[in-house]
């Protein structure tokens, strides 16, 4: 889903439910046309580089919605690291531990032959499966 002109960007916005704000498009922008996995930190430092004025909240807020409209996934690689990734479809990751780059395995690649019990009352709603690498050493 790379969605690179205002016009496409504004249309995926109103077809979630989301009314496309010029801060919301300016933030979709950065999303969606590296689709790559960036921090709220890294959204928010693009958006503004283009001499933009959007706020932290805003952008927190954004990605909250865009989250629940399910334009995005949050990936969270350790308790002070959440990234925000625009592929939607169904995949996993490998992890950079020094680089902290995140890149995506297709779900076709990753076997998992049994999974355990699921707690009463309960129903599966999916695996999220993240491989943490560094470098090896000689």
């Amino acid at each position: 889903m790379k969605k690179n002109d205002t016009k496409t960007i504004s249309e995926l916005l109103r077809n979630s439910g989301i009314s496309p704000t010029s801060q919301r498009v300016k933030i979709a922008h950065v999303l969606f046309s590296c689709m790559t996995h960036l921090s709220a930190d890294q959204i928010l430092a693009a958006v503004n580089s283009k001499k933009a004025e959007v706020s932290k909240a805003t952008v927190y807020n954004t990605l909250g919605l865009f989250l629940k409209k399910g334009l995005l996934r949050e990936v969270i690689v350790d308790p002070t690291k959440v990234l925000y990734d625009p592929n939607t479809s169904d995949h996993h990751h490998f992890y950079d531990i020094v680089t902290g780059e995140l890149s995506d395995i297709d779900a076709s690649v990753v076997s998992i032959p049994e999974l355990p019990p699921l707690p009463s009352n309960r129903i599966f709603d999916g695996v999220d499966i993240i491989i943490r690498t560094r470098p090896a050493t000689a």
